[in-house]
């Protein structure tokens, strides 16, 4: 796959169409599933993920070609994500659609519906970190980074959502 990836990478830097169609079928599910975990809203999730996109696209010129794709194009989806539920916060808007009317397996592989719905009843300051770390594998530090938090608090943000979890859970 990664010989694959990188040539439709260059394929898609040149212009490709059906190179970029491949590229965007290997990443679209996991590019919707992190928007959507961050912010919690279908419709947004959908425009973060064709934006960042875009995004990666415009800077392909700019990508190493020796890493994978994936990360790299999830960090622009989570940057773009958490700046909407940012945003979204401060207009206190909220998603209609609760978390477990995605398909299990697309949103988080598995993961049992009482926990992607203890998961989306978090508050904002706990649900990003726990999504972000736990469910799409980032590290405390670059949760720091996107957030643009201190490591301490995005410790203490996943230790107090973790507990609440444990609660609901309970």
């Amino acid at each position: 796959m990664r010989r694959d990836e990188r040539a439709w990478i260059r394929g898609a830097a040149a212009g490709s169409v059906p190179d970029l169609e491949q590229l965007f079928r290997a990443h679209w599910p996991r590019a919707y599933r992190a928007a959507y975990l961050i912010v919690h809203d279908g419709a947004a999730a959908e425009d973060i993920a064709q934006e960042a996109f875009l995004a990666a696209l415009a800077a392909l010129h700019r990508f190493d070609r020796r890493r994978p794709l994936g990360p790299w194009l999830r960090t622009i989806v989570a940057r773009r994500a958490i700046d909407a539920a940012r945003a979204r916060a401060v207009r206190r808007e909220v998603g209609a659609e609760p978390l477990s009317a995605l398909p299990a397996r697309e949103l988080a592989e598995g993961l049992a519906d009482d926990v992607l719905g203890a998961v989306a009843a978090l508050p904002d300051e706990q649900r990003i970190p726990i999504a972000l770390r736990h469910l799409l594998g980032f590290t405390p530090g670059e949760i720091a980074d996107l957030l643009d938090l201190p490591r301490g608090t995005v410790n203490s943000r996943l230790r107090r959502g973790l507990d609440a979890l444990s609660e609901e859970l309970s």
